[in-house]
């Protein structure tokens, strides 16, 4: 009797994988279905608690999980076939590892027996992956498959998060065990630090009070540890300017008086001069790249004092060397010198800091963020204006990658974190449109924008397919200058205006084309017609529109610091 009960209590590798993610409450599952993979689709058709939502193209299944990742606090999943199906959805797996998303991807992988034998739709899904994850594994005992999945999800959402990829051979998804899923496994190779260390913060709220001229910089780390919170009440404590990088954006709300915009390369005046010439800097959950100090050389010219503060420690002092290093959870270190503040008389100098705000205020007066608000074309900045305007700052809004995403990084004002979805840093075109239906499907009954360029939405645009399946009444908002701006601001910079394959001289009827899917087409090409069409976009709730904005095509971004210059060696106009 006993083996008999044994017996009745052993299930499919493939139900195990279905019970794993019920376990972890997996909301969607976004994948496209191949042979090696049947077994697990077969068991995810036979229940209703995990969801699956099937995009059109594997890339789209990965950046789909990470839209719905970015914009809630949940680790996205993603499941794929093996071969082209691994490396469809390789972009998107390394989108999500650069910009440190908790995501969990399930591959299928050809028969135990036939790998090594250049099978039929294999490839090396392990070594392919290694560069882009935060780790991987080959899973070859059906009874390895419960805590392996555990130590993904694990793995995935603690410490630095990061995409896990697990691969399962067809033939372990068809053979059987008895389940069994642990709440925790312990993995001797692991073991984040999560609280800071009591002697260096401190030393960190020494600095902060000797400072004449401080600087608060804040990246995606913030929003990630969630501790929006925690900075917003220390950045009013202590009275000092604070800027987001792209990837921080909503991190610090950026209508309060206190920010001074995004930094770097298409950063504001203000916010790029005052991080060059502060002389304490704070930095939270940002990594120094180049996108946002510029030449590093040139960031070096003067002398400052920097705590960097961040949950992983091979990301401080990786391009900039600072004088006190805290490894933590962002949130509860900023909470923890909170409390040494409110435990301290001691204040930052008066007198320094509000001359110090004198000079801000003074880098404000550049206005660089200015515009012909007059031309009779329309301007791609006005339209991200009115874009903030009907949605009144609440939407979430998703980019793809180029001149669009600068302007939409700069014009709507983020005040929120997880309202801005964007690929910040491996930069990929047709991130927009999948991402968004991960951000919909996480939010029903929220207003969702896709910023795109007519370039970047090509790249994905079959998933206007999934939105029609799904009905998910995304609007999405084109600023159509009929280039890869991006390509051509630097060419034309850069390159003698030479616009070498930069021109789009075969574009699609965009209303054709979205009417063709099922939804709505607009085209608007003139100022005036802006705002109504955004307002009447939005009031249709249940459909997706899609708004072709025929846009200035000589119109640059600015401010812009050239590759290899410094932080104050900007172009303005």
């Amino acid at each position: 009797m006993d083996r008999i009960a044994a017996n009745v209590m052993e299930i499919t590798g493939a139900e195990i994988v279905i019970r794993c993610l019920q376990e972890e409450q997996v909301e969607y599952v976004f994948g496209y279905p191949g042979g090696a993979v049947l077994y697990i689709y077969d068991e995810l058709s036979k229940q209703d608690k995990v969801k699956h939502i099937l995009v059109r193209h594997e890339q789209a299944a990965v950046h789909g999980a990470d839209g719905y990742a970015r914009s809630c606090t949940k680790p996205g999943v993603a499941l794929v076939t093996s071969g082209p199906g691994v490396t469809n959805a390789v972009t998107g797996i390394a989108t999500a590892y650069m910009d440190s998303i908790p995501m969990v991807i399930i591959t299928g992988q050809v028969p135990t027996p036939a790998i090594g034998l250049d099978a039929f739709l294999e490839c090396d899904t392990v070594c392919i992956t290694r560069p882009i994850v935060k780790h991987n594994f080959l899973v070859k005992d059906v009874r390895e498959i419960a805590s392996t999945i555990r130590k993904a999800f694990q793995i995935a959402t603690t410490g630095r998060p990061g995409p896990v990829l697990v691969d399962i051979p067809k033939d372990i998804t068809n053979q059987k065990a008895v389940f069994s899923y642990p709440q925790n496994v312990p993995m001797r190779s692991y073991s984040p630090v999560t609280r800071g260390h009591s002697g260096q913060i401190r030393k960190a709220m020494q600095l902060l009070m000797e400072a004449k001229r401080p600087m608060i910089y804040t990246g995606g780390g913030v929003i990630l540890g969630e501790a929006s919170g925690e900075l917003a009440r220390l950045v009013h404590a202590l009275g000092f300017p604070c800027t987001n990088t792209l990837m921080g954006l909503g991190g610090y709300p950026a209508t309060d008086p206190q920010f001074v915009g995004m930094l770097g390369m298409h950063g504001t005046y203000e916010a790029n001069m005052a991080m060059q010439h502060c002389d304490v800097l704070l930095a939270v959950g940002a990594r120094f790249d180049d996108r946002v100090i510029g030449n590093p050389k040139h960031f070096h010219q003067e002398e400052r004092r920097i705590v960097h503060i961040d949950i992983d420690p091979s990301s401080i002092s990786k391009r900039v060397k600072v004088d006190v290093p805290i490894v933590g959870n962002v949130k509860d270190v900023l909470a923890d010198m909170l409390s040494q503040l409110t435990a301290s008389q001691e204040r930052p100098d008066a007198a320094a800091l509000a001359a110090w705000w004198k000079q801000i205020d003074e880098w404000r007066g550049r206005d660089c963020l200015k515009y012909d608000r007059t031309s009779a074309i329309i301007k791609p900045q006005s339209v991200v204006e009115a874009l903030y305007k009907v949605t009144e700052g609440n939407a979430f809004v998703t980019s793809d990658v180029g001149q669009h995403q600068m302007w939409a990084a700069q014009f709507y004002k983020f005040d929120q974190p997880r309202r801005w979805i964007n690929s910040g840093g491996l930069g990929t075109m047709g991130f927009g449109l999948p991402s968004a239906m991960g951000v919909q499907l996480a939010h029903p009954g929220a207003q969702v924008a896709c910023i795109t360029g007519e370039a970047s939405i090509l790249m994905c645009i079959q998933e206007l397919s999934t939105c029609k399946q799904y009905r998910l009444p995304l609007k999405v908002v084109t600023l159509n200058n009929r280039y890869m701006g991006m390509v051509r601001q630097w060419q034309e910079f850069f390159h003698g205006n030479r616009h070498a394959e930069s021109y789009m001289d075969a574009l699609p009827d965009f209303v054709k084309l979205a009417e063709a899917f099922g939804h709505v087409g607009m085209r608007i090409d003139k100022p005036a017609d802006v705002e109504g069409a955004l307002r009447e976009a939005f009031a249709m709730k249940d459909r997706l529109v899609f708004m072709d904005f025929i846009t200035d095509q000589t119109e640059n971004v600015f401010p812009m610091v050239p590759g290899g210059k410094g932080l104050s060696e900007m172009i303005l106009v």
